[in-house]
Formats: structure tokens, sequence, C-alpha cells
């Protein structure tokens, strides 16, 4: 639980969520903060494993220290132990078929990233939502997903199995007037960034009424402007408005009247979303208004949630109309999460985050190991193997990468209640006696398990970013010679006359 200088609470247990709003003092603490912002924009998932991973072997890196081996040293070994390291995965990992009819191995991989989570026990669900909404995006000939084309909206009032995936928009709206039909078939979307407002003049000059003649004609003369406005959208052929501003009651009324149906104060991020997905051109101006600039799509409707009668549109069958939304790479999805309070939300989402992640991430290599700390446990074995073959001093630098590592399985043991070194070391018995990798922390069932029976399953692609990561940081740390403060710094330049 953080508790922020404004009283505002957070209760998560994303790694990166909590180094980002924790007051970091120390200036080595803030390398690893930014080494989780790392890891969180580049993977998006394996956050909290590379914080540890680095502190475990800053650790290791102290004890070598005290022993008398050189920083330089302890880097390049530390160095040579991450490239061997990372090709140990590459030999313990395997393809998994991305093409499949159902999905399941990338189900599999993305409930392994739910299991830690607030969401745990409904991540069969949101494992399959991160499934079909990365698919429903993704380009891939060219192995890439846009996170731009996937919508989250939260909101609180419903419980977490109330989460669903829309093949689709949901834009949290209604319609502009209630008498507004709630459904629009074959819907044909005039997106416009003009207010249905009447131009203001830009100079100094007032107008004044004097009489009731004077005050009819200024009302005529906005009716027509209001007039003309909605007749530019009528011929167009457009059959529902999306307004990024506002618009004042008599063009609500005349909006109504010509059975258009209309919405108003859409933020930029929808619209932009919106255009992308149906096909659409933004307008300016009304002027403007031209039939191939009108976005299309199968269905627009106002669905309802809630005792308070919530209200929210949605946007669906996108693209069907324009053929080969796939093709296009042009669809659009939304996740709709739900939760008992803000704080809930909140936490679901960033959960989805990460499964969302996991599943890009085999998008772009398919290739997938065993979790449960077993490959780092198998790392460290094939680290200690070849640490002995090693001439030089820097054996010990490997050796002690290997102690590093082994500290994932050790965290994963005692964060499931069980005996630590008397898990690890059984786990490490069994791999070395069965010739296997697959032997780690069995986390729910409380003992050592084959993974891939367990279906405990990481991306390749996350645990070689987390090495190498953490590797570089400490690298880097390990070099520095003295921490000067600015104001220490300010006073050498002025005493050097600078």
């Amino acid at each position: 639980m953080i508790v922020s200088p404004d009283g505002d609470v957070l209760v998560t247990n994303d790694g990166a969520t909590i180094v980002e709003r924790m007051e970091i003092v120390h200036p080595t603490a803030g390398l690893l903060v930014e080494l989780s912002q790392s890891q969180d924009n580049e993977i998006g998932d394996g956050t909290t494993g590379v914080v540890v991973l680095a502190g475990a072997l800053l650790e290791q890196a102290l004890l070598l220290l005290e022993k008398g081996i050189h920083p330089l040293q302890i880097a390049s070994g530390f160095d040579k132990a991450c490239d061997i390291a990372t090709v140990h995965l590459e030999g313990i990992s395997g393809p998994v078929d991305i093409f499949e009819h159902d999905h399941e191995n990338l189900i599999k991989t993305a409930m392994t990233a739910l299991g830690s989570k607030i969401v745990s026990k409904n991540k069969r669900k949101f494992a399959d939502i991160a499934v079909h909404a990365i698919l429903a995006v993704a380009d891939l000939e060219r192995r890439d997903v846009n996170f731009e084309l996937i919508k989250m909206i939260t909101k609180t009032g419903g419980c977490i199995e109330d989460t669903k995936f829309v093949n689709g928009i949901v834009i949290d709206k209604e319609f502009s007037h209630p008498q507004m039909p709630k459904e629009v078939k074959d819907a044909k979307i005039c997106i416009l960034t003009c207010p249905f407002e009447p131009p203001k003049p830009k100079n100094k000059y007032t107008l004044t009424i004097s009489s009731a003649d004077d005050y009819r004609d200024l009302k005529a003369q906005e009716e027509k402007y209001f007039t003309e406005m909605v007749q530019l959208v009528k011929d167009s052929g457009a059959n529902i408005v999306m307004c990024q501003w506002g618009f004042d009651d008599e063009a609500n009324h005349l909006l109504l009247q010509n059975q258009l149906p209309a919405v108003r104060w859409v933020s930029g991020t929808d619209i932009e979303l919106l255009a992308i997905a149906t096909g659409a051109r933004i307008i300016p101006r009304f002027q403007q208004i031209t039939a191939e600039k009108l976005g299309k799509c199968g269905l627009v409707k106002e669905i309802e949630f809630g005792t308070t009668n919530q209200r929210m549109l949605q946007i669906e069958e996108l693209n069907n109309t324009q053929g080969g939304a796939a093709k296009d790479n042009k669809k659009a999805v939304t996740i709709l999460i739900r939760g008992s309070s803000k704080m809930v939300c909140d936490e679901a989402k960033r959960s989805m985050h990460d499964a969302l992640c996991v599943v890009r991430n085999l998008i772009k290599d398919n290739k997938i190991i065993v979790g449960g700390g077993a490959s780092e446990l198998s790392c460290a074995i094939n680290l200690r193997t070849k640490a002995d073959e090693m001439p030089g001093i820097e054996q010990y630098a490997v050796r002690h990468f290997a102690e590093a590592l082994e500290q994932i399985p050790l965290a994963l043991a005692d964060n499931s209640g069980l005996n630590p070194l008397h898990t690890l070391a059984e786990a490490r018995t069994k791999q070395i006696s069965e010739g296997s990798h697959k032997f780690g922390v069995d986390c729910m069932g409380g003992k050592i398990g084959n993974m891939e029976d367990l279906v405990v399953f990481e991306t390749l692609l996350s645990k070689k970013q987390q090495f190498q990561l953490a590797t570089q940081v400490v690298k880097m740390i390990l070099k520095i010679d003295d921490v000067i403060e600015k104001d220490e710094m300010a006073e050498m330049m002025a005493q050097q006359g600078m």
C-alpha cells in the first residue's frame, strides 16, 4: 500500500508501479527505478524480476569486492556470464504456434503473467480477452502490434468477472438527446472537430438589440446557421455525428428534428481512434463535409449497465462495409474492465496490460521457456559448469552470477510459504538427476513440479531482456568511483576558478 503526500492510496503488486510511486532517496535505488521503467517500456512484463535480479547481482558484487577482486574484473565476469546465460536460454526455449486455431499456448503463457495478480481467480478469462484483443489488431506479416488500437476502459460498480471484450470501440458518452434512437445500423459517421455554434466574429464590435424586430432577426440568423450546418451533414449521407465540441439546445433540437443522432464532447483520443477504425476523415469545417470523408461501421448502439442506468456508446462491426479490416490492420477493439472500486479497476487494468504485453511479445518472437524459476536455475547450473572451465579470475564472478540467478526461485519459494533453501536444493537436485531444465517451484501446490506439465510459461524475449538490462545497470554501478552531489561539485568548480 502506497500513500501519496496528498493522501491518495494505491494498493498494487506491479513492480514498475511500486518503484515509480516510491519516494527514492538513494541514487543507486534511482537507477533501479529507471531499470524497471526500461523493462516496462520495452517488454511490459517482468518488471519485478529485473529489479530482484539487479539487487541480487549488486549483493554478489559486494561479496566479490570484499574478496579484493577489481570492479572491472567483476563487471567483465558478469558480462560473460550474461552472454552464457542468454545463449543457454535460447537452447532451452521452444517455439509456440501463434497461428493455431484455438490459440491455447498463447492463453497459457498470458495466464502465467496473471498468476500473481489480483485477477488470478479469473486469469483464464483475462488471458483469453488479451489474446483476442492482440490478434484482432496484430499485423502477423510484420510481427507488429499497435497498442493504440486497443482501448481499455475502467468502470466501477461491477465485479471483476464482468470484464468483457468488445469487438469495436466503446465511448463513455451517450446520445446528446434522450429521444434520439438508441441504435443505428449501417452507420455512416461524420466526425467533426468544429462546434455546432454560430460563428464568433474576431473583432471588438458590439451588437445592440433595440427592438423586438432586431431580436427576431438575430434569432432567424442563428437558426439559419444551424439549419445550414445540419443540412450540410445530411447532404453528405451521414446518419450519425460525432463532435469533439459541444452544441447548444437549438442545434440539439434541430438534429433531433432531422433524425440525425449526435454525440457531443467526444475526447480527442476517441476521435482519432474512431477515424482509424472506421476509415473516416476528421473534418475541421462544415463546408468540407463530403461523402468520401465519412466513416462506416455496422452498428452503433447505446448500452446500459448498473442500477443507475449508466450509458455508453458501443461501435461494432468495424470496417465490415469496407472489407478486409485485418489486411488493412485498421480494426480497433475495447476491453471494458469492471471492479468494485477504482483501486480494483486500476490494478485489474495494470494486470491486463501485462497480459497484453506477454501476447504481444509472442507475436514478435514466438519462443517460450518454462517459468517458476526453472529457467534461472537451469542457467545457474550451466554457469557453474562453465565457470569450472574458465582459467582466469572471472570464474568467481560467473559463479556469483549463478548465485544471483538463484535468488528468483528462492523468492518464489519464500512467497509461496515454502522453505526457500530446502526447495531450491530439491529443485536443483531434480534438474541435475533427471537431466531436465523443466523442474521449478510449484507456487500453488507447495512442492517441486514439472513446469511444462503445470502449464507455467514465460516469453524468451522478456527473460533475455531481464538478464541483459540487470547486468548492464550493475556493470555501470560497479564502475562508479565516487558519488558527488551538486553542491560539492559547485564548490569544487568555484575553488578551481571555473
